[in-house]
C-alpha cells in the first residue's frame, strides 16, 4: 500500500481547496471529501480532483431507507471514487442495497463500500446514555463491523484502537479506515478516540484519515511527510 494516508479536505469551497493543495504541493495525494465540501460544490469537485490524480474517499455517511441509499449509490458509482461510506446503524438491508447500487453500473472502477461503526467523536457513556445503546463500546463496534461484512461492505471506519480487534473478527482482508489520527503534539479537537499514525499502523489499520494535524500545520507538506515517515518506521 503505497499511499495509506487520506488527507481530509475540510474546506468550505473548491477555490480554498485548490489553493491549499497547490500552495503546499500536495497534488495527487489521496483525499477525503466530506459533506461540507461536497454539498457546496457537488459532483464537480470529484472530477476536479480526479484531474490531478487524487485517489478519493467520498465521506457522506449515507443513512436512509434502503431504496433511497441504493439509488444514491447508483449515482455515486458513476463518479468512480475509491471509497464511499454508509452508517452501519442503517441496518443489514440498507448495507446490502448500498452495495447493489454500487454494482448496478458499468463503471470501469469498482468503488469499495465502507461502513461507519461508531463515530470516533463518541465515547462509551455517550453511546449508552445519548443513543441508549447498552453494552461495551468495543463489542458494539465489533458487532456492527461483522454485520457490515456479512451484508457486503468491504471494510469499516473505526478508531485505530479497534482495528486489530475488527481484523480478528472479520478477517485480515476486511479494510479498516481510521480517522481521529493526530501527529505528536497536535490538538485532539472534537475527537475522542484518537491515535498517532504509528499507533494506527501498529494496530493494522489499512488507511488513515488525517485532517487538522496537516491542514493547520505551519508547513502542511512537511506534516504530511512526517506522517508518512512514521508509517515507514514500522
Amino acid at each position: 500500500m503505497n499511499q495509506p494516508i487520506y488527507l481530509a479536505l475540510d474546506f468550505p469551497t473548491w477555490e480554498v481547496t485548490e489553493n491549499f493543495l497547490m500552495t503546499h504541493q500536495l497534488q495527487g495525494v489521496p483525499v477525503k471529501v466530506g459533506m461540507e465540501l461536497f454539498y457546496r460544490e457537488g459532483p464537480s469537485i470529484i472530477e476536479k480532483l480526479k484531474q490531478n490524480n487524487h485517489p478519493i474517499f467520498l465521506d457522506l455517511k449515507l443513512h436512509d431507507i434502503p431504496t433511497t441509499v441504493k439509488r444514491a449509490m447508483h449515482n455515486i458509482a458513476s463518479l468512480e471514487v475509491d471509497l464511499v461510506n454508509v452508517h452501519a446503524l442503517g441496518g443489514s438491508q440498507m448495507i446490502e442495497y448500498a452495495k447493489e447500487g454500487l454494482l448496478s453500473t458499468n463503471s470501469s472502477k469498482q468503488t469499495k463500500l465502507i461502513a461507519v461503526t461508531i463515530l470516533t467523536s463518541m465515547e462509551q457513556t455517550m453511546m449508552n446514555h445519548d443513543l441508549n445503546i447498552q453494552g461495551n463500546l468495543q463489542e458494539q463496534i465489533g458487532r456492527l463491523a461483522y454485520l457490515s461484512k456479512r451484508h457486503g461492505a468491504d471494510g469499516v471506519v473505526c478508531s485505530a484502537h479497534e482495528s486489530t480487534f475488527i481484523k480478528e473478527k472479520c478477517g485480515e482482508d476486511f479494510l479498516t479506515i481510521t480517522p481521529g489520527i493526530r501527529l505528536e503534539n497536535s490538538s485532539k479537537d472534537d475527537q475522542k478516540r484518537i491515535a498517532t499514525p504509528k499507533v494506527a499502523r501498529e494496530q493494522k489499520a489499512d488507511y488513515l484519515v488525517i485532517g487538522r494535524s496537516i491542514t493547520r500545520a505551519k508547513n502542511p507538506k512537511t506534516a504530511y511527510q512526517q506522517a508518512m515517515k512514521e508509517l515507514k518506521t514500522i
